[in-house]
């Protein structure tokens, strides 16, 4: 099968969008998804920055949604037509995959990131026969279609726009999972979120669909103005004595914060506005040293790094997808859709902070 696809062929150069080649079909336990849409996420275009330790060349995208265009054998539980949101890889045997949290699989890295499963790998090549990485993520979406483990894929309604679903298996996934499963979020409680990107601000909306009271902290006044949309204080994050404002506005501290940033400074400032036994959650790898200014863990503050919102996605995503309906999470306002073909412009604009999600959406050209 023929189809055109959005590589990546060294950690310098710009995607190609060029025909790739999938020699045979779904095995056992597999699905070919049509590609709707494929969000871009900040996971995707680290694989520059940590050059070396993703294989090249290779296919990303890890945020896919579309339907369901084969199968592979009558065990999948899904079937043709079926529309899906695709998410993370995982064993599903180790010790935390079968203590629901696959997030944590003991295979996360290997499955993910660095190489996936490696007898995939002859599958998948471009037009000249150049082995092209396996799945990554389980997926390698920014293509007009992808073979994934059904384990991967969690049905949804064929009523919704499946073109924008595919954040809901990574980036909304984990800012919600955060407040939801990690936090345990509920009415009146307060929640800090430092970074109002797409995972920030899912978090935003997901704390106030729990009822809880939000503060948003950003350099970009656009996305300032988004979380306040969302019924979020906002505040910049150069803001002197910014600890002591945030304080004030929580009755003495925020119960919860999560830092999507990575900023050491950041995250010290988020440890100083929480209230005594408070959590802060961070998101972001972290690329330096984390120096903890002191007395910031006193008083039973603590820190914890979450992975994917402790989330079981097929628990989740229809979860989402309901608010969503209901009006209680309207992702949708933070998606610019692009065609594959401008993947380069909305790398450039996700970059510049121009747009909170770009999400790519394949013409059919395939063959």
């Amino acid at each position: 099968m023929r189809f055109d696809a959005a590589v990546l062929r060294s950690y310098e150069s710009r995607f190609t969008v060029e025909e790739v080649i999938l020699k045979a079909g779904p095995a056992e336990g597999e699905i070919l998804v049509r590609i709707a849409g494929c969000g871009m996420c900040r996971t995707d275009l680290a694989v520059r920055r940590s050059a070396g330790r993703s294989p090249l060349p290779a296919v990303l995208g890890h945020e896919g949604a579309g339907i369901v265009a084969e199968t592979g054998g009558p065990d999948t539980g899904l079937s043709v037509g079926d529309h899906v949101v695709l998410s993370f890889d995982s064993c599903g045997r180790c010790r935390n995959c079968l203590g629901a949290a696959p997030a944590y699989c003991d295979s996360f890295a290997s499955l993910n990131l660095f190489g996936g499963r490696r007898e995939n790998a002859a599958r998948f090549t471009d037009a000249a026969g150049g082995v092209l990485a396996p799945r990554w993520f389980g997926q390698s979406a920014f293509a007009e279609y992808a073979m994934v483990p059904a384990r991967n894929a969690v049905r949804v309604s064929p009523s919704l726009p499946v073109e924008l679903l595919g954040p809901l298996g990574c980036g909304f996934l984990t800012g919600a999972g955060t407040i939801w499963n990690s936090f345990g979020v509920g009415p009146g409680d307060t929640v800090a979120v430092f970074g109002a990107g797409a995972v920030g601000l899912a978090a935003l909306m997901a704390a106030t669909a729990a009822g809880a009271v939000t503060v948003a902290v950003d350099h970009h006044p656009e996305r300032l103005a988004l979380a306040e949309r969302f019924h979020a204080v906002p505040l910049h994050a150069a803001s002197a004595g910014l600890p002591d404002r945030i304080r004030r506005l929580t009755d003495g501290g925020a119960r919860y914060a999560l830092d999507t940033t990575g900023s050491a400074q950041l995250i010290n400032d988020a440890l100083r506005a929480l209230r005594p036994t408070g959590h802060l959650g961070l998101v972001a790898r972290l690329h330096t040293a984390l120096p903890l200014e002191p007395g910031t863990l006193d008083r039973g503050r603590r820190i914890s790094h979450i992975c994917e919102g402790d989330a079981v996605p097929g628990l989740l995503i229809p979860r989402l997808t309901g608010l969503w309906q209901a009006g209680l999470f309207p992702f949708d306002q933070l998606i610019r859709t692009y065609p594959l073909a401008d993947i380069n412009e909305a790398e450039r604009d996700c970059d510049a902070g121009r747009v909170v999600k770009p999400v790519l959406v394949p013409e059919r050209t395939s063959r």
